[in-house]
């Protein structure tokens, strides 16, 4: 099927590693021309390199999401490189894990500088020239515990929650502009993100990481925990000229773990 996404300029974030690089190179391998930006240089620059070594087209830029300046020089980045941005994809990190208790303002102000105000600061970098060229794809990754809430992580929990009623919201006011805006939920996937939530919770509950993995596993009706690419996969989708009448939508891909019927 063709995803109608050649040449489209992609802006991923946080695409140095797990879901935002398997995202970053499957749009590439669907014809865009994809800029990736992330904190650690080495690590992005070898992103870049993979996927042009596999055919296509990709330029790195160091930025942090939680500076807004530097938000916006990545996204006047792309423009200098392949032209105005079509195509953001939202990420970033997973805060703090800990209960309420544990937590100090800091910590929170922290979450919502990385969760909620990168996706705020990226849209204000990108959108007004979406709305301008009547054409715009916008997914905010957020986080299964944005819909069911996981256990030990307060900060996700909220925050998370938080951009998925900014994205429907957005969804609605850009709606008859040509801009789709969805958020895309990833369940237990096999990234650095998984492996450290697991050794967080071994060392908070004296157990091995192994044996948290395989709880996870038992809660998953498929059994398994996802690979980046099956998660990547619907974000390409969601940014193709295909997903033009899908928007306000949060798209789970976690294999049945959320309960939930909505």
């Amino acid at each position: 099927m063709d995803l109608e996404l050649t040449g489209r300029v992609a802006l991923v974030a946080a695409a140095s590693k797990g879901l935002g690089r398997a995202v970053a190179e499957e749009l590439a391998a669907n014809g865009a021309r994809v800029v990736v930006c992330a904190r650690g240089e080495s690590a992005l620059s070898a992103a870049a390199d993979a996927i042009r070594a596999a055919g296509g087209q990709a330029h790195g830029v160091v930025a942090d999401v939680t500076d807004p300046a530097q938000i916006h020089y990545a996204a006047d980045e792309a423009a200098r490189v392949f032209g105005p941005v079509e195509i953001l994809v939202t990420n970033s990190g997973g805060p703090k894990p800990g209960r309420f208790e544990t937590l100090t303002p800091e910590d929170w102000d922290a979450a919502a500088r990385v969760l909620l105000m990168s996706a705020v600061t990226f849209t204000r970098a990108v959108l007004p020239g979406m709305r301008e060229r009547r054409w715009g794809r916008i997914i905010n990754i957020t986080s299964i515990a944005a819909k069911q809430p996981v256990e030990g992580l307060m900060l996700s929990n909220a925050l998370r929650a938080g951009v998925t009623g900014f994205s429907k919201t957005l969804a609605n006011e850009v709606a008859a502009d040509g801009v789709t805006v969805n958020t895309l939920i990833p369940g237990y996937t096999r990234t650095e993100r998984v492996v450290e939530l697991a050794e967080h919770i071994a060392k908070t509950e004296g157990i091995s990481p192994d044996e948290a993995e395989a709880r996870w596993k038992r809660e998953i009706p498929m059994g398994r925990i996802a690979e980046p690419h099956e998660f990547a996969a619907m974000a390409a989708f969601l940014a193709s000229g295909r997903a033009s009448y899908i928007t306000g939508q949060s798209i789970a891909v976690d294999g049945g773990w959320i309960r939930s019927l909505f």
